[in-house]
Order: structure tokens, then C-alpha cells, then sequence
């Protein structure tokens, strides 16, 4: 493998504040900002705006379509047409 042509590998924290999610991992993400991990180590933290905590399909959040009212309404609509 050549030198100095790979980015950084280091630890780093991504953080969904908006969900008070935070979990360590290794990444090549750039920032200025640290934080203190529970470990008691400083570590750069990447600020994400969606995460699974926060997003609609996997914190079970999503909205129910009203299939069956659309249904009905496709067979009201096309039951006159195929009559005729």
C-alpha cells in the first residue's frame, strides 16, 4: 500500500441530537469538533441530522396509508365505467 495517499482512520463520534442518539466508530469524516466520550478520551464528533433513532422507517414513526378508503373509492370510480 502507498504512503501518505489514505485518508485518516481514527475514531470517531456521530451524534443525532435532535434523537440523543451518540455511538463511537472508526471513520475517515473530517471536523473540528470534539467531544469527551464516556470513556473519558476526546474524540472528533460528526453532527448527523437523520439516524436510526430519528428516522420515520425505523423508529416505527411512518405514517399508515388508508389503503382500504382507496380502494373503495378506485372500485366506485371504475364499477359505473365497466357496467356500461
Amino acid at each position: 500500500m502507498k504512503k501518505n495517499i489514505h485518508p485518516d482512520y481514527r475514531p470517531v463520534v456521530y451524534r443525532d441530537a435532535e434523537a440523543g442518539l451518540a455511538f463511537l466508530t472508526r471513520s475517515t469524516a473530517h471536523t473540528e469538533q470534539t467531544v469527551d466520550w464516556e470513556d473519558g478520551n476526546t474524540y472528533p464528533v460528526v453532527d448527523v441530522q437523520i439516524s436510526s433513532a430519528s428516522h420515520p422507517f425505523y423508529s416505527g414513526k411512518a405514517r399508515v396509508l388508508d389503503s382500504a378508503g382507496q380502494v373503495e373509492k378506485f372500485r366506485r370510480r371504475y364499477s359505473a365505467s365497466s357496467a356500461a
